[in-house]
């Protein structure tokens, strides 16, 4: 992890710059606040003054008509009065000027703008109709723009020092950006960080993102030598695929960062995604959680999760592995840690020998020298270090966590101290809870000025280990380029594009499957008995009849399939009853005859799905299918098309891999055939823009020697 450097204060010129659009941003030479008054407590007021005020190291120049100044600085009526180039505007105007305002800006060659203002596609269509003129004017001038509807952007770097918001206060420099779409949160986001010695590098509010979005950010931040980790607060997508792609670029590689993430809000389902298992299942959020998790953003569920997790990767060295030591003072605590520690995925080893009799040799009799290590309620500051530092030292160990409770005897303070020297020297990462608030207020206070993650409960801190695991493990992880098989493209698109908007019938998604290689078993479409009967003669019995008709979707709720039939008289007999109970309970159906197959042996039911999303485009969908698909919602998503490694992590990812791994003496299904599917629905997905959903549920995977099958398909087709 990169240590923080201080450099001289010095004014950034064009040589320092990195060359990013993004520079004018975050590292103008001038700064014009379009909008100021002279109004304390307002928030055109609160931009300028905080600029001035928290040691900008640029120019600064107030655009007040009506003033000659601001705070004893010389005013402009106008900003192409300004004699002299400026890199970055700030407008604090009213909504209906700002228009007026970016224009000049524009005309005045400004080439990066900060819009504070709120009043524009949030409050309804007058103000979206005002935000697309904001659009307009920075494509003709080639302008980047945050906002608007926005709290501002701070830059904590010695040689810049940009305060261009309205937060109370400047933050301290530190190792983590913030990226948030609610100005609001912004501000109480700033206040924790502040009570717990948190510092940033970068803060941004980017508001409704009519210009600048969080993936122009994460492309600036994963270049940023005082940025280490990025944390985003998102409450929607827009583009929810060039997120993923940004995100997979900076977690990623030499210069990796960790992206963690809260994304809120739900997306509510369509009216007709019930039609399909996959549109009622893949919603944004569910969708949400597999991709991100796929791109390698750890999704987290609040603000003080995600801090916790953020100050254990920035502070700390990146662990080995999850082997975890505890030393506490008291047992109670040591046991509660174990086992969320244990429940998070840490592991908590046995000591190596050495370690053992190092402690025996440190702590009374009464010390318990297993892991936990128990330093006993009476301990001081000679037992936690020497606990520490022997465990530290142990192979068998990745990291510690030392839990102190408040007893009459306990140096706080000093143990602190203790624990700041030892963690000066030491490689591996620690973490600390001094459970209580009022007695070991000063000695934490000591552990985070040495940025030692303190968490108030212990099992806060397993569970932020736990989130360093999870972006250890997914830099381990292949990604590979997505894999291309041989298909029979002109064989679908044959189908695809004579087709109108809605299902095919199922004998034509059969076409469309097999020319993608699907396991399709041998089928014919009969129009009449005589020709079922011919056919199941031909393929060998048992067999199975399927109606087929536009009108009939969901066709076991009609009693539209019949199954195991065993001779000629009883295929009859199905092909008759079916057309006669369909003719009553569906008689707008046109039946255009009986789909015959041959019975599929017994296997495990899985659906394999795939839906076009508004925000991520072609999405894969993969889980237990059959009837439980819809009751246990045991499916993990996938951006299509994907590599190999990827469907393999998919497959593994659901609970369900153990059945199809042989729990409990059954057999193993063929899963490398079920990953292949995969691979093929998502390049099938990808290829056609027409398909909106498809469902292949079940899947009936088989054991090796007998292979998979599809059982029932639907493909659904847009304009």
């Amino acid at each position: 992890m990169a240590t923080t450097v201080m450099p001289e204060l010095l004014q950034p010129d064009a040589s320092e710059s990195t060359g990013h659009p993004l520079d004018g941003i975050f590292r103008p030479r001038s700064v014009a606040v379009v909008g100021v008054t002279p109004t304390r407590g307002t928030v055109p007021y609160d931009i300028f003054y905080n600029i001035l005020s928290s040691g900008y190291t640029g120019t600064l120049y107030p655009v007040a008509p009506g003033k000659r100044s601001i705070c004893a600085v010389r005013a402009y009526r106008y900003v192409v009065d300004i004699e002299d180039p400026v890199d970055m505007a700030v407008i604090v105007f009213p909504a209906d000027v700002v228009e007026r305002a970016l224009e000049q800006c524009g005309r005045q060659g400004i080439k990066s703008v900060i819009v504070i203002s709120a009043g524009f596609r949030e409050v309804g269509p007058k103000g979206a109709q005002r935000e697309q003129r904001l659009k307009d004017i920075c494509a003709e001038y080639g302008i980047s723009l945050v906002g608007p509807n926005c709290l501002g952007v701070i830059n904590t770097d010695p040689a810049v020092r940009l305060n261009a918001s309205f937060a109370r206060k400047m933050p301290a420099a530190g190792r983590i950006a913030f990226l948030s779409q609610s100005g609001a949160l912004c501000t109480a986001v700033l206040d924790y960080a502040r009570a717990k010695q948190i510092g940033f590098s970068k803060f941004v509010s980017f508001g409704n993102k009519a210009g600048v979005t969080e993936i122009e950010l994460f492309d600036y931040l994963h270049r940023d030598e005082q940025t280490d980790v990025i944390l985003l607060y998102l409450e929607e997508l827009r583009d929810g695929r060039g997120l993923i792609e940004a995100a997979q670029r900076v977690t990623r590689g030499d210069n990796a960062k960790p992206i963690l993430a809260i994304k809120s809000g739900r997306t509510p389902q369509g009216a007709d995604a019930a039609a399909s298992h996959t549109g009622s299942l893949a919603g944004e959020d569910p969708v949400c959680d597999a991709v991100f998790r796929e791109a390698g953003i750890i999704r987290i569920g609040s603000i003080e999760e995600m801090f916790n997790a953020a100050i254990m990767y920035a502070y700390q060295p990146m662990p080995e592995g999850n082997r975890l030591a505890i030393v506490t003072n008291a047992g109670g605590p040591g046991v509660m840690a174990t086992d969320a520690a244990v429940s998070a995925g840490l592991s908590i080893p046995r000591f190596a020998e050495s370690t053992t009799a190092s402690l025996r040799a440190s702590l009374p009799a009464a010390a318990n020298l297993k892991n936990p290590v128990d330093v006993i309620g009476d301990a001081r500051a000679d037992r936690y270090t020497a606990a520490l530092e022997a465990v530290l030292a142990d192979p068998n160990v990745d990291q510690a966590l030392v839990i102190l409770t408040p007893q009459s005897m306990t140096d706080i303070d000093a143990i602190a101290r203790g624990i700041c020297r030892i963690h000066e020297q030491a490689a591996k990462p620690i973490a600390c809870s001094f459970m209580g608030a009022a007695d070991v207020h000063s000695g934490v206070r000591l552990l985070q000025a040495a940025h030692i993650p303190h968490y108030i409960l212990p099992e806060w801190a397993g569970d932020a280990m736990a989130s360093v695991q999870q972006i250890r493990l997914w830099r381990r992880q292949p990604i590979g380029q997505p894999t291309l098989l041989p298909v029979d493209h002109q064989a679908a698109r044959a189908i695809i594009d004579s087709s109108s908007p809605g299902y095919l019938s199922e004998d034509q998604a059969l076409v469309v499957l097999e020319a993608y290689g699907l396991p399709i078993p041998t089928y014919r479409l009969c129009p009449s008995a005589d020709e079922a009967v011919a056919f199941a003669e031909q393929i060998g019995y048992p067999v199975v009849l399927r109606a087929i008709s536009p009108q009939i979707v969901h066709k076991s709720e009609v009693k539209g399939v019949t199954l195991n039939l065993t001779d000629a008289d009883a295929v009859r007999g199905a092909f008759d009853r079916m057309h006669h109970h369909l003719a009553s309970v569906a008689p707008e159906a046109e039946i255009h005859g009986m789909l015959v197959r041959g019975m599929i042996p017994d296997g495990y039911e899985v659906i394999l799905g795939a839906k076009r999303d508004p925000s991520f485009g072609p999405t894969l969908m993969f889980g237990l299918g059959g009837i439980y698909v819809g009751l246990f919602k045991d499916v993990t998503f996938g951006l299509a098309p994907i590599a190999q490694a990827t469907a393999a992590r998919m497959v593994r990812q659901v609970k369900a891999y153990q059945l199809l791994e042989g729990a409990r003496g059954g057999a193993r299904a063929d899963i490398e055939s079920i990953e292949q599917c995969l691979v093929r629905v998502g390049q099938l997905i990808t290829d056609f823009d027409r398909i909106v959903e498809l469902d292949i549920n079940p899947l009936i995977a088989g054991e090796l020697e007998i292979g998979n099958a599809v059982a029932d398909v639907r493909i659904r087709l847009g304009d």
